[in-house]
Parts: structure tokens; C-alpha cells; sequence
């Protein structure tokens, strides 16, 4: 048909079958110019085979909240995970597998330090020339917190300074980069090139898709690999990587709280079975320090032998900024893993119980004079949370004595010369009962205090826990892992045992703070060990449709060349919670609106909500843009007439064939692939879905 219809120049074409919802009028005419070929069909599945690893190395990084670290294996001994070499610096009292994730930089602005040395470069600057210089701390949680997160977003530095988000990000990744290719090339024989090496970044669950793609830019800008290889970067999720490793558990790498007795409130014996049990747990891991290489099961463990297939367990990993919950079933024999819940948690990792002290703080000093000595004394602050950290991590229910705070003499002196009295008289004053001055210079919390300071992050925490394994599709949850930082704390561990301990097992590995580092390991040696995830979000592209009057409202009306269409249609590509298979691709079929279009323009978009029918419905957003430029047709002698103009267009016969565009999204990896392929001239375009565009 010569006069086909000709809505807008870059146009694609969509089913005429969605139900309509009253909606705002269309802002764009121009985001739909394509029509589909033929009615959707249900999402055809292909699954992709099990590729070997094309790598001599993996190297993973766990960029935590708290502190951060990397591990390696070599693909042809993936049995052996070296972890990190000892790092300089240290607390007493904390096992120092990870460093703190902590960042200087200049008042140039350049990079000068990572970890301990930063904090103990910035520790030992004169305060006055410590308000010059950029110190970072705890600064992931800023990226989960941002709603509107861009290549431009902004940290503030200790001292009030800011720069930009991604900067400091691969600053950090830069400085974990140089130090793993160093230990890497030290412990291998061969010579290694930038290719033969995977690189495996951590991420909460819980991150929205901008977080996640804000990692990978970071990763580039910080020469991990090239924009141009991003197979060769793996972001990984962390209780996925936790429960990854979890499956390779022996029952001696293990505390079972289950076998631990429990009573209304404390269990027989007070807190000691957690304490021992952790501090022969400690030891062991110190013993095996010298070598830092850590041995892994080929197959899976003994715990997993317990599991039958079908079998469901979740895995909860409590780290310093976020709680990540995830509900995994074990497929037999193959042990590869299920996702049967999307991922759910939210911000409730352990910097709130530090925030919780800071506020505590606030209410004895004041906030303003707690701001400024902040502003002024920035190193005496973080000397101060360093020993509110160290002393944090023994606190256990049950504990009969106060727990004792340094507080720093330049805290001291600064309450003295800004209010003229004490910080005993400030004690006194505040009617704070639960928290004693000692003569020796410190703060004495007393067990109701520091159960003040836990109890609203602890609460969360169980709180989602309990909702989780409540919802009926979670029924008969046999195991439940304890994982990350916050896991080796006995008030969490017996807040965790009181709520659900009846119910399902409660295991905590006993290297509990670098299980997701050794589980990120293993995901990058082998990706295909979580077989199907759930999408988080509906994915699907702008269309046109027929205009069908009384289903579709009038503002959504679009007439070109006499043909009504009704624009900004969402064909959807997978919906919320949904099952989607590793490598499952999902394929579309479209045609250009107008004939001798040169042009076509896809436009891709997610959604949070199930309930959406058109582009400009509340809460979707575009997501990825497609361009693919389509050449002049050739033209054949005796060619025969297509399909009659496009099913979705409804044309009719006898016209020249339609022209073929087929778009497919690769789902199930931790980040989704989009690709459009131009059927007669075979000519193809990758999109990069885009969560960060302004």
C-alpha cells in the first residue's frame, strides 16, 4: 500500500489488545516510531549454553560500606581463593582481613591514600591543615540514598569540601586495581595481559539499576577494563555471592545457632557460647592468615547434602550499610541456584548503630557544638568513631559491665573552650542516666544504653526477616544464613535466634565478613551458578497501535496521512518479579510506521510498577535509547508483495514487504542487554541501557 500510514519521521508500531487507563496527554509525539510486525507473542525463550571461563584469573572486589577488599583465583586452580595481603595499619581487637573504606585526596584534589594509611595520615594532620584536605568515609551509602543519581553527583568530605561521586568511587577502585594486579603477577607464572582478567564488583541487591550501572562507569573510569570489553566486568550481587559460597560450607566453617539453648531473653549462659564460638573461629582464621589462601569445596558442602532439591533457604546479609535479603532453591543435581523472591532489605546496616551514638552525642553536647567539632577537629572525630567501632563490635546481650569510649583530649579541651565548663558538668546536666563519666577520661555506657543504640537497627532487621518468611510463597524456608559484617554481632545474632530460630536454622560461616568476597570469586569463575533471577522491573520499549476508539483515550490520538494511531503504548518485554533464566533473550518483532524511513529510533523503559499501560504513566521512565540507521532497500526485479502493510498495522495486501526490525533483551545477568538487528540488511546496534542520564 503506497499511502501506509506515516506518523512521525524516526518511528516504531504495537498490538491493539492493552486495556486503557485515563492518562496525562503525551509530552512527545516523537518516542514511538515503530508498530509491531505481528501481535506480541508470548516472550520466546533461548537459553544461552554454558560458556567456559575465557579468563586466567578473577579478581573480586568487595567495596563495603564499612571496609572493603579483594580476593583472586587462578581458573586453572579455582579451587584456591587468595585473599588480599595483610594490610598495614589496623585496630586492636578487629581482625584485619579488609580495610576500612576510607579515601584521602589533597587539597589539589589528587589522590593520596586508601584504607588505614588514609585514616592515619588524616589522624595525624594538624587540625588546621586537616580542614584543607578530602576525607571520605562510609561514603557507599550515599550512592543507595540518592534518588536521582548521576555522573554528577556529589560527596562532602569531612571538612565540607565536595567532589564529584564517580571521581572518588574510582579513586578507590583505581587504588584496589594497582594493589591486586601487583599480587596477581607476584603469585603467577605466567605473564598475564589486562584481558586475562576478570574483574567481579560487589553490590547490595537492594541498589536500584542506577547504583548498579553508577559501579561499572566507575570501573572504567578506573581502568579495571575497557567500556569497549564490559564482559570482562561482572557486577555481582552481594547475598548472591554469599550464597554461592555458602553452598561450598563444611559443617566445622560453621556456627549453628539452632544448637545454641534459647530462653525468654538471654540464652543459659549469658552471651558466652556466641563469644567463644567466634573467638576460636577468629583464631583459626588467624592461624591461617600467613597463608591467606582459602581452600574450597569442588562440589558442594556437607550442609548442602542435608538439602533435597526443591529445598529453599535464605540468605541475609547484614553489612554496615544495607540489610540485603535473598530466597535461593538448590537445583540438584547440577547445585546450581534459583532466585524465588526479588531481593528486599533497605538501609539498616550497622553505621546505624553509629549514628545512633553520634545522635546520642548530639543530645548530651548539643548539635551545634557536636557540628563544629566536626568542622573544626575532623581528625579527632574520626578518632573517636574508631573507638566507639572497636569497642561496638564486643558488645553482647546480656553483659553485666559498662562499656568504656575514650574520648580524644582534643574533645575534651574544645568542650572546655567552647562552653567554659566540663564534659562531666555536660554529663550532669543532660540527665542522661544510662551514660556514666569515668575520672579516666572515658565514657561509660551502660548495657540500657547501648541497647538503646541497637535496638532500632536490630529491630529492621528482624522485622523484614519475619515479614520475609511469613509471605506464604516462602513457607518451609529450612536454612537461614547469617552473613556480612554486622552478622558477627552477638546482639544481632540473638535478636535474629529469638525471632526465627524455632522455625528454620540459623548458620553463620565463620569467616562471616569475607564470605561474599570468596562467594564473588566463584561467581566470576562460573556466572552460570544462579540459573534464574527475578526482574525487579517491567522493561519494554514505545510503540504505536491502531487507535481503537473506547479503548483508547482521545488524548493519546495520533493522526498522520489519515490513519489514527494511539501513541506512547509500553509494550512490555518482562514484567515485575518475574522468573527470568540466565540468558534468557526475549524477542520482538517491529516494522517502521512509514515506508522509506531511514531512520528508527527505540526507545527503552522500566517501570517499578505492574500497573502501567502507557509511556507517560506515573513512575516509568526511559531507561536506553536505540538508533540503527536503515540503508536503502535494494531493488530486486520481480519483487513479490509482503504481509499486507505490518499485522500490528493492519495494512493491506499487495504492498511492498514491511520491513523486518527485530529487538531482543538478554535478561538474567545481573544487567540487561539490548540488542535491534535490521533483518534485510542484517545490520545490528547494542544499546547500553542508560540509568543515569539526567
Amino acid at each position: 500500500m503506497a499511502d501506509e500510514a506515516q506518523p512521525d519521521p524516526d518511528s516504531l508500531q504495537i498490538p491493539g489488545d492493552h486495556l486503557s487507563a485515563p492518562s496525562s496527554p503525551a509530552t512527545a509525539r516523537n518516542d514511538c516510531s515503530i508498530t509491531p510486525l505481528t501481535p506480541s507473542p508470548s516472550p520466546r525463550v533461548e537459553v544461552r549454553p554454558r560458556m567456559s571461563c575465557p579468563f586466567s584469573v578473577v579478581v573480586a572486589i568487595d567495596f563495603g560500606t564499612t571496609s572493603s577488599g579483594y580476593a583472586f583465583s587462578f581458573t586453572q586452580d579455582s579451587e584456591a581463593i587468595h585473599m588480599m595481603k595483610r594490610w598495614e595499619g589496623g585496630d586492636p581487637g578487629v581482625a584485619n582481613q579488609k580495610s576500612p573504606t576510607c579515601l584521602l585526596l589533597t587539597p589539589e584534589l589528587k589522590f593520596h591514600s586508601f584504607g588505614f594509611a588514609a585514616r592515619d595520615f588524616y589522624h595525624d594532620l594538624d587540625p588546621e591543615e586537616a580542614r584543607h584536605w578530602l576525607y571520605f568515609d562510609k561514603f557507599k551509602m550515599k550512592i543507595h540514598s540518592t534518588s536521582d543519581l548521576t555522573m554528577e553527583t556529589e560527596l562532602e568530605a569531612v571538612s565540607g569540601r565536595k567532589v564529584r561521586a564517580i571521581e572518588v568511587f574510582a579513586h578507590a577502585l583505581h587504588f584496589f586495581r594497582e594493589h591486586a594486579l601487583k599480587e596477581v603477577k607476584d603469585q603467577s607464572s605466567s605473564v598475564l595481559e589486562g584481558e586475562d582478567i576478570r574483574w567481579v564488583i560487589t553490590v547490595p541487591a537492594v541498589w536500584r539499576q542506577p547504583a548498579k550501572q553508577f559501579m561499572r562507569e566507575a570501573a572504567y573510569l578506573a581502568g579495571l577494563v575497557s567500556p569497549d570489553c564490559p564482559e570482562q566486568l561482572l557486577i555481582a550481587l552481594e547475598p548472591e555471592a554469599a550464597s554461592i559460597y555458602c553452598r561450598k560450607l563444611r559443617l566445622h566453617q560453621v556456627l549453628d545457632l539452632s544448637l545454641q539453648p534459647i530462653t525468654n531473653g538471654l540464652d543459659l549462659e549469658g552471651s558466652r557460647p556466641f563469644e567463644s564460638s567466634f573467638r576460636q573461629a577468629r583464631e583459626q582464621l588467624r592461624r591461617s592468615r600467613h597463608s591467606r589462601t582459602f581452600l574450597v569445596e569442588s562440589g558442594t558442602g556437607e550442609l548442602w547434602s542435608e538439602l533435597q532439591t526443591g529445598d529453599r533457604y535464605i540468605v541475609a546479609d547484614c553489612g554496615g550499610g544495607t540489610v540485603d535479603l535473598t530466597v535461593h532453591q538448590i537445583e540438584q543435581p547440577q547445585g546450581t541456584l534459583k532466585e524465588l523472591y526479588k531481593a528486599s532489605g533497605g538501609p539498616y546496616g550497622a553505621v546505624g548503630v553509629d549514628l545512633a551514638f553520634e545522635a546520642m552525642l548530639c543530645q548530651i553536647f548539643g548539635e551545634d557544638f557536636i557540628k563544629s567539632f566536626k568542622a573544626k577537629r575532623p581528625a579527632a572525630w574520626v578518632d573517636l568513631t574508631i573507638a566507639f567501632e572497636a569497642r561496638k563490635r564486643t558488645v553482647a546481650p546480656g553483659r553485666a559491665n559498662a562499656l568504656n569510649i575514650s574520648l580524644p583530649f582534643s574533645f575534651i579541651d574544645f568542650y572546655k573552650r567552647q562552653r567554659g565548663q566540663s564534659v562531666e558538668a555536660a554529663l550532669r546536666r543532660s540527665n542522661m542516666n544510662i551514660v556514666k563519666w569515668s575520672s579516666q577520661g572515658m565514657l561509660r555506657l551502660t548495657q540500657e544504653a547501648m541497647n538503646e543504640l541497637f535496638q532500632p537497627t536490630i529491630s529492621n532487621i528482624v522485622k523484614h526477616i519475619e515479614e520475609l518468611v511469613a509471605k506464604p510463597e516462602l513457607q518451609g524456608v529450612r536454612f537461614l544464613f547469617l552473613v556480612g559484617g554486622f552478622a558477627e554481632s552477638p546482639m544481632l545474632q540473638k535478636a535474629v535466634q529469638r525471632a526465627v530460630g524455632r522455625t528454620c536454622r540459623i548458620i553463620i560461616p565463620h569467616d562471616v565478613g569475607l564470605t561474599i568476597l570468596k562467594g564473588a570469586v566463584l561467581f566470576g569463575l562460573d556466572p552460570t551458578v544462579v540459573r534464574v533471577r527475578r526482574c525487579p522491573l517491567i522493561y519494554g520499549v514505545g510503540v504505536l497501535n491502531r487507535f481503537v476508539e473506547g479503548r483508547h483515550p482521545r488524548d493519546k490520538l495520533l493522526i498522520k496521512d489519515g490513519r489514527e494511531w494511539c501513541t506512547d503504548i509500553l509494550d512490555r518485554f518482562v514484567c515485575v518479579d518475574q522468573s527470568v533464566a540466565l540468558g534468557e533473550v526475549v524477542k520482538r518483532s517491529y516494522t517502521p510506521a512509514r515506508l522509506g524511513q531511514r531512520k528508527i529510533i527505540i526507545n527503552i523503559y522500566c517501570s517499578p510498577s505492574e500497573d502501567v499501560t502507557y509511556i507517560s504513566d506515573p513512575g516509568v521512565r526511559k531507561c536506553g535509547t536505540i538508533t540503527l540507521d536503515l540503508p536503502e532497500p535494494l531493488q530486486l526485479p520481480g519483487a513479490v508483495g509482503g504481509e499486507g502493510g505490518g499485522g500490528g498495522a493492519g495494512g493491506g495486501g499487495g504492498g511492498p514487504e514491511r520491513r523486518e526490525i527485530r529487538a531482543t533483551m538478554q535478561f538474567g545477568d545481573t544487567e540487561i542487554k539490548v540488542t535491534a538487528v535490521d533483518v534485510m540488511s542484517n545490520r545490528s546496534v547494542r544499546a547500553s541501557i542508560d540509568f543515569l542520564a539526567n
